[in-house]
């Protein structure tokens, strides 16, 4: 395993993520593939000993059930200080609103649900999963910052937003003196490359860590197009991601597919050591024990300058998709 630090942070943390959005009750939520807790706790097992130490998880996930499988397995089989544990929360929703609830108090009830689910006393980051179109940013930072002031969380981030809303919002912290923004967790792989436009720039000029979202799309980079999974059948999220641009994307799925087998690794090697050179850590979902094993072996593949370029050479410009697509300001 390779480690770095998260950003400016003193977080160590190591280059994969595991992602456990797979992870779950699938009853209590809207994804059927989803992992009960036995087969949950044997890939985090299995990610341990392969040094993994950065986990990411979500309220959101499973109603809560995620949090619960990923905080019991943690507790058991790591030291809390070995660790890096990230979770998320959504917005306000309009009950919310309704009930008079502030940006601030909902922060405050959201982080103490999370740690009720983790078994925890803190998480190392708290992620502002969406942005709140109907929440005035300063709430959203002084409830933030009140929270890294009370020791529930040691930074924070934010995911699934522009680079305009990242740099608003550091720069009101920084005005106020809260806590900043540390990472951005945003969609970005080899077919969906839209963050470099902005994004990447502003967080290399800041010194803001990249935890990239579907580092592998969703299974798609990870097998030659027509190969469907069981997740890739079922999810129609990852179809509104990435159905639109199938014939597009097909062009660079092959590309991979052939650098593969030319240097005798998966597709997932060669997907994400092309992602490990411009991002400090992707979010690896991993619901076989394949999988994280699979993205750990990435670390060793390194890419020639003549590869990159075979593999970025294809992409054209795409439209908004997933959260970005759907969160949008209400006129």
């Amino acid at each position: 395993m390779k480690y770095t630090n998260l950003g400016q942070t003193d977080l160590n943390v190591s280059r994969i993520c595991m992602g456990c959005m797979g992870f779950g009750s699938a009853s209590a939520g809207q994804h059927s593939w989803t992992l009960d807790e036995e087969h949950s706790r044997e890939i985090i097992r299995r990610g341990l000993e392969l040094g993994v130490n950065f986990y990411d998880t979500a309220i959101a996930y499973q109603s809560g059930t995620s949090e619960q499988y990923v905080g019991r397995a943690l507790r058991d089989l790591a030291r809390r200080d070995e660790v890096v544990v990230a979770t998320k929360f959504l917005p306000r929703t309009a009950e919310d609103i309704e009930a008079g609830i502030s940006g601030q108090e909902h922060i405050r009830r959201m982080i103490d649900k999370s740690l009720q689910n983790l078994g925890m006393d803190y998480v190392d980051l708290y992620i502002y999963h969406m942005w709140d179109w109907n929440t005035p940013l300063y709430d959203i930072m002084e409830g933030l910052n009140e929270i890294v002031r009370a020791g529930k969380t040691r930074y924070i981030g934010i995911s699934n937003c522009f680079a305009w809303q990242l740099a608003k919002a550091n720069a009101l912290a920084q005005r106020e003196g809260f806590a900043q923004f540390v990472s951005i967790q945003s969609h970005y792989n080899l077919i969906f490359r839209e963050e470099e436009r902005d994004m990447a720039v502003l967080c290399k000029e800041d010194g803001i860590a990249m935890t990239p979202y579907s580092a592998l799309a969703s299974g798609r980079l990870a097998r030659l197009p027509g190969e469907i999974s069981k997740r890739a059948e079922e999810d129609a999220y990852a179809k509104f991601k990435y159905d639109a641009t199938k014939e597009q994307d097909d062009v660079i799925i092959r590309r991979v597919a052939e650098i593969a087998e030319k240097r005798g690794v998966t597709m997932t090697e060669v997907s994400l050591a092309w992602l490990l050179t411009k991002v400090t850590a992707p979010v690896v979902g991993a619901t076989k024990l394949h999988h994280i094993e699979g993205a750990v072996k990435a670390l060793d593949l390194e890419l020639s300058d003549e590869e990159t370029a075979y593999l970025e050479e294809p992409y054209v410009p795409h439209p908004l998709a997933g959260v970005m697509a759907q969160n949008r300001p209400q006129h």
